[in-house]
């Protein structure tokens, strides 16, 4: 394993593929750990020079946005045959590896991890940036359920390098015939080798909502022809057909999100984000009254509880009645 490179010292290693690896690096000038992407030295001149271009689309695509949902580039630069990219080293899983284990999140935190995805892409295009492969695999899940956007790798930017990587093999994503995505959570348009706009992140986006609400992929087939035609003209089931227990307000805007056209998406990430936040405000209103018209011994002893309405309140305000009117007649009768 390397033990340095550029001003990193490697300390540990965080993953690895066909193409490259992952490493901790530790910066001794600002002391803080980073993740570091290289590539196998292994890949043939052709290959690594078509993942060279990918990387370096990564850092000017991903390095010139600051977002808090974005993961942070820090550097990226080539020493001798080494080629690489630093980043923010994020403590936590990929979104995907909890869907592959099963897990079942909660309807609110769906909606509000997709929010903060959602405003995070209204950034990145606000930048000229498209991400164009937005997947679970590509999320990231810190502390409490914060995502982070990783992999810029094929998204479109100003400046960009590698426009057309054909040839170039890359697990789970096509670079064949103009493709560039995952063929799962692809676009429309990306499935047909239309040309893109920003709503292709936003189709993308509702995909993987539609998978974290329902706990399956919008469209399944082994065969990657077929799962393209039905990507491109199938209509996905409603999320609430699907799973009953799923509000008909998230199932909308899974569905607006996931339009065939383009043009009957959400025109803007931003759009999506507001009706999402609107999604969680309505509910807590509702919540809320809901609380306010409960008897107070079915409302839930809690810190959000009004005092004067807890049982323990009460109890403890008669027990000082009693107290107060037995001195009294103490007192009266003395």
């Amino acid at each position: 394993m390397l033990s340095r490179i550029g001003r990193f010292h490697i300390t540990g290693e965080l993953g690895r593929g066909t193409v490259g690896a992952v490493y901790i690096g530790h910066d001794p000038v600002i002391d803080r750990d980073v993740a570091i992407k290289i590539f196998n030295p292994k890949l043939t001149p052709q290959e690594r020079r078509a993942h060279e271009q990918q990387l370096i689309n990564e850092a000017r695509a991903a390095g010139r946005l600051s977002h808090p949902h974005i993961v942070t580039i820090f550097e990226a630069s080539s020493e001798g045959p080494e080629t690489y990219i630093a980043m923010e080293f994020l403590r936590g899983r990929e979104l995907s590896k909890l869907l592959d284990e099963g897990h079942k999140f909660e309807l609110d935190d769906v909606a509000s991890i997709i929010w903060k995805l959602s405003d995070a892409l209204h950034y990145a295009h606000q930048q000229n940036v498209v991400h164009r492969d937005i997947k679970p695999a590509n999320i990231f899940l810190v502390a409490d359920h914060q995502p982070k956007l990783v992999d810029f790798g094929i998204a479109r930017a100003p400046n960009r390098i590698a426009e057309n990587l054909a040839g170039a093999e890359e697990p789970f994503t096509l670079f064949r015939n103009n493709l560039l995505g995952t063929p799962n959570y692809m676009s429309p348009e990306q499935a047909t080798g239309r040309e893109v706009d920003s709503r292709t992140d936003i189709y993308s986006l509702g995909a993987v909502m539609f998978e974290m609400l329902t706990g399956r992929k919008p469209f399944v087939s082994r065969d990657t022809d077929k799962l393209l035609h039905l990507i491109a003209y199938k209509a996905p089931d409603k999320p609430h057909e699907v799973d009953a227990s799923i509000p008909i307000a998230l199932s909308k805007i899974v569905m607006k999100a996931m339009s065939k056209q383009p043009e009957r998406r959400y025109q803007s990430a931003d759009e999506m984000t507001n009706e999402i936040k609107r999604y969680l405000i309505d509910g807590k209103r509702a919540r809320r009254r809901l609380k306010m018209s409960m008897p107070v011994d079915e409302v839930e002893d809690g810190a959000d509880q009004p005092i004067y309405a807890r049982p323990s309140f009460l109890i403890g305000c008669i027990a000082l009645a009693g107290a107060v009117a037995m001195v009294a007649w103490q007192v009266w009768h003395f």
